[in-house]
C-alpha cells in the first residue's frame, strides 16, 4: 500500500505494510552512505526545517545529515536560539516559518503531543523526532531495521527492552512497532520504573534480569533519564547497576547469538558496561548507521507528496 500520509507522527497509527514499505525504501536508500560522494538530487529544491527543543546528538545530526544527502535545504532552531525565549509560542513559530515555504519540520519537544498539534495546524508535512514521554517513531523505524538486518526477521523473536520504561518515548514507539511485526516484546525494570498497564499494549512484564535474559533474542538497553525523574525511584544508580546493568557475567546467561542494543545517549557503567557496549553482541553503531538511512527514507516519502 506505500505510505501516503502527510506526517508521521508515532509508530502506534501505522499498519504493518507500512512499517515494511519504509524499511525497505531506508534499506534502498542505505546503498547512497556507502558511495563516496553521498548525495543525490531527490529533495533538491525542498526546504526541511529542525525545531529541537530538547537536547540532542544523534536524532538531529542524522535528520541534517539524510536530509542534505538528499539535497534539501536544511535549518536547525532551538528553544534557545528562536523567539520562544522572546515569549512567542510555538504555534506562531511554526506559523511564520511555514509562511517560508517550508515543507517538513522534524520537531522535537518535551511535551507530549507537541508535534501533533503542529501537524493540524500546518498543510506543511511533520515528523515526530521525540516528544516527552509519548513516541519517538524514527527511532523505532531504525531500531526495526537494525533487527531485521541482523536476524533477517521480525516476526517470532522476542526483545528484551531493559532500564527506564517509565519515561522511555523509544520504548512505547519500539513496542507498538514490534508487536505489529509479530516480534514478543518484554520488558524488565524495577517496578518503579514500569508505567501502569504497560501489558495493555502487548508487552509482557518481568523485574528479574536473571528470569528473561536466557530467552532472549535481542536485548534493547535504555538509558536512566535522571533528567525526567521528579521523584527518586531508585535507591541509588549503583544499586540499579548491580541488578539491572548488562555487562559480561550476565551475558554468559544469554543465547550466543543475542543482539544488544542501545538508542543513546549511554550512561557506561550504569545500565551497560563498556565491555558490552563495544563488545561482538553489540550493535549500537549499526543503529546509528541505519538512522540516517530510516530519515532518508520519511524525507524522501513526506517532502514529496
Amino acid at each position: 500500500m506505500g505510505f501516503n500520509r502527510k506526517d508521521l507522527l508515532g509508530i502506534r497509527d501505522l499498519e504493518k505494510s507500512e512499517i515494511e514499505y519504509i524499511l525497505e525504501l531506508a534499506l534502498s536508500l542505505k546503498e547512497i552512505n556507502a558511495r563516496s560522494i553521498k548525495k543525490v538530487p531527490t529533495l533538491r529544491g525542498k526546504t526541511v526545517v529542525h525545531l529541537f527543543y530538547e537536547p540532542s546528538t544523534r536524532t538531529r545530526t542524522s535528520f541534517d545529515i539524510a536530509a542534505k544527502r538528499l539535497s534539501a535545504d536544511t535549518y536547525s532552531i532551538t528553544g534557545s536560539t528562536s523567539s520562544m525565549v522572546k515569549g512567542e509560542t510555538l504555534l506562531d513559530t511554526l506559523k511564520n516559518l511555514e509562511a517560508m515555504q517550508v515543507d517538513v519540520f522534524v520537531v522535537r519537544h518535551s511535551a507530549s503531543g507537541a508535534p501533533q498539534m503542529l501537524a493540524k495546524h500546518t498543510p506543511s508535512s511533520v515528523i515526530n523526532a521525540g516528544d516527552g514521554m509519548h513516541e519517538h517513531p524514527s527511532q523505532a523505524l531504525l531500531d526495526m531495521l537494525t533487527i531485521q538486518e541482523h536476524k533477517k526477521r521480525l516476526d517470532g523473536l522476542n526483545v528484551v527492552i531493559v532500564g527506564d520504561i517509565f519515561h522511555s518515548r523509544v520504548a512505547r514507539s519500539n513496542i507498538w512497532g514490534l508487536r505489529k511485526m509479530g516480534s514478543r516484546v518484554t520488558l524488565c525494570a524495577p517496578a518503579t520504573l514500569i508505567p501502569p498497564h504497560i501489558e495493555d499494549m502487548g508487552a509482557e512484564v518481568c523485574n528479574r534480569l536473571e528470569d528473561c535474559l536466557p530467552d532472549a533474542d535481542v536485548v534493547m538497553v535504555l538509558r536512566l533519564q535522571k533528567e525526567r525523574q521528579q521523584q527518586m525511584l531508585l535507591p541509588s544508580l549503583r544499586e540499579y547497576s548491580t541488578y539491572y546493568g548488562i555487562n559480561p557475567a550476565r551475558l554468559k546467561k544469554a543465547k550466543p547469538d543475542v543482539m544488544i542494543m542501545h538508542p543513546g545517549p549511554i550512561n557506561r557503567g550504569v545500565e551497560i558496561s563498556p565491555e558490552v557496549a563495544d563488545g561482538p553482541y553489540s550493535v549500537i553503531l549499526d543503529q546509528v548507521t541505519n538512522g540516517v538511512a530510516v530519515r532518508m527514507a520519511l524525507l524522501y516519502l513526506l517532502a514529496q507528496r
